[in-house]
């Protein structure tokens, strides 16, 4: 199989604008980006406080949680690669607008169903806001490989925030469901002031109203590269999660710390660790992060199923940072992997294809966990969910492996 990085000649070099835009307006991206995700995990080490204010059940909690991941597939699937013919400017206008609306609902919410509405219209801006941003940033970038480490580190790194941000006004500051939503409302308006004044970084191309026909699908060329690195995209997405859905709840039942800012720090842990591991790798060779991220993934989800068996908070920490390793390095193995591989054409649909796979896994298991809590309780749904995530991991390993030796076996002699 053709290797993701050198596969003859860079196809961006077809794109005029690839190197037009000015560093400004390519940290302002990133910037978006982070802010999308932290306000996607914003909510996590709120759970508990909805859960005791309103008495809902754990299989409600991951209904709120799935509603969020059904608005955003739904826009993934619509309107996933629309930027790639009106502009990436007005995808990001209208999905940061939504994002206020839902903040807002989130800031009066006083009960599930409104609190499901504004998950669900969060959903819909993220899925259309992420791929767009995605994209952008590979239109934007002035240095090659840039964006690809922009977009492994930028995500992990605003779930951090997010979570860790939001448990620290919980616990520490008045309005505690509140006040995490209004510093984020007032950011997003920011964040709209910024793409206002952003010049359009792609041509427009014809085709606008064919596109929001819902399909998925990888072009044949690419197909190769998008399968080597499926199983630990699935995996490293499969186990954040976990830890956004029901991570606080672990560690207020299993460890019983009850405090919402060591909530959001089990989620910062692995998406922090992960960052900066990013950012630490980020001049290595995106295939060659896909075994060492298989590696540290499937030996830290092992360690903290350890300390969670065994009621050893420290363990499950160290299980946790050892997993960000294998999260951090599988991010800038798949992001990295696809800001290379795609035309300036194709860089919107295939973002949108990545996001689905990695939604899919990040939403299916974490609402079946949610609801299997009901019926054998929260360590063995953990149990069984950190099982399936090692196995992920041995598969991404060996299919690595595999692929690996074929592409350096001679042929036989006839």
């Amino acid at each position: 199989m053709t290797e993701a990085i050198g596969v003859g000649a860079d196809p961006r070099a077809a794109d005029g604008a690839a190197g037009a835009g000015s560093l400004r307006h390519f940290v302002a991206v990133a910037a978006i980006i982070v802010l999308f995700l932290a306000t996607a995990s914003a909510p996590s080490p709120l759970y508990v406080v909805y859960q005791r204010l309103w008495g809902f059940s754990s299989g409600v909690l991951t209904v709120v949680f799935a509603v969020y991941v059904v608005g955003l597939l739904g826009s993934l699937l619509v309107v996933g690669g629309l930027s790639d013919h009106v502009g990436r400017r007005p995808v990001l206008g209208a999905a940061i607008g939504l994002q206020i609306v839902a903040l807002a609902l989130f800031v009066v919410a006083g009960d599930v169903v409104v609190l499901s509405v504004a998950r669900f219209l969060q959903g819909i801006a993220t899925g259309a806001a992420i791929t767009t941003l995605s994209a952008a940033l590979v239109d934007l970038e002035r240095a090659p490989g840039r964006a690809g480490v922009v977009n492994s580190v930028a995500p992990v790194g605003g779930l951090a925030v997010g979570a860790l941000g939001s448990g620290a006004l919980v616990e520490f500051a008045p309005w505690p469901t509140r006040l995490v939503y209004l510093v984020l409302l007032v950011a997003s308006v920011l964040a709209a002031v910024a793409v206002a004044v952003m010049p359009e970084p792609t041509e427009r191309r014809p085709g606008a109203l064919a596109s929001l026909r819902p399909r998925v699908g990888v072009p044949a060329r690419l197909r190769a590269d998008v399968l080597t690195v499926a199983p630990i995209l699935i995996a490293l997405w499969a186990l954040s999660g976990l830890y956004l859905s029901l991570g606080p709840s672990v560690v207020a039942e299993v460890f019983g710390l009850r405090n919402h800012l060591v909530g959001g720090l089990v989620v910062s842990v692995l998406c922090a660790t992960g960052a900066v591991t990013s950012f630490l790798l980020r001049h290595r060779s995106a295939p060659g992060m896909l075994v060492p991220a298989a590696v540290s993934l499937g030996l830290g989800t092992l360690i903290t199923l350890v300390g969670t068996t065994t009621g050893s908070a420290v363990v499950a920490v160290v299980g946790t940072a050892v997993a960000g390793l294998g999260f951090g390095a599988g991010s800038l193995a798949t992001f990295g992997t696809f800001a290379r591989i795609a035309a300036p054409h194709e860089r919107g649909a295939l973002f949108a294809v990545v996001y689905v796979i990695a939604y899919l896994a990040f939403s299916v298991p974490a609402v079946a966990a949610g609801f299997a809590t009901g019926a054998v309780g929260l360590l063995a749904t953990t149990e069984v969910y950190a099982i399936a995530v090692i196995a992920l991991t041995v598969i991404a390993l060996l299919l690595r492996l595999v692929l690996h030796r074929r592409t350096i076996s001679p042929r036989p002699d006839r």
